[in-house]
């Protein structure tokens, strides 16, 4: 079954689903900058777009484009730049 998700007032909109591999979003953000929590590790795959990332423990932000991956640990906070609409994929472990 899919599950439709929606935060910060509809800027950032994501589709999830579970299968063989596990469980994953497939998503879509508007510019801004958001802050999210994870509860589990998390692996996100930039599809189309850029984010700039402040992950755990760093004080600066990284640029990631199309075909680059990022991971945040389980239980922590992290911060996203987004400047375009920019499309992810997200798998939970």
């Amino acid at each position: 079954m899919l599950q439709v998700n929606e935060y910060f007032k509809g800027t950032v909109k994501s589709i999830g689903f579970k299968n063989e591999e596990g469980t994953a979003t497939i998503g879509v953000m508007e510019p801004g900058a958001y802050e999210f929590g994870t509860t589990t590790i998390e692996y996100m795959t930039i599809i189309s777009g850029t984010l700039s990332v402040k992950l755990p423990g760093s004080d600066e932000y990284r640029m990631y484009r199309k075909g680059e991956t990022f991971t945040v640990p389980k239980d922590r906070r992290f911060k996203l730049e987004v400047a375009e609409q920019t499309a992810y994929t997200c798998f939970y472990i």
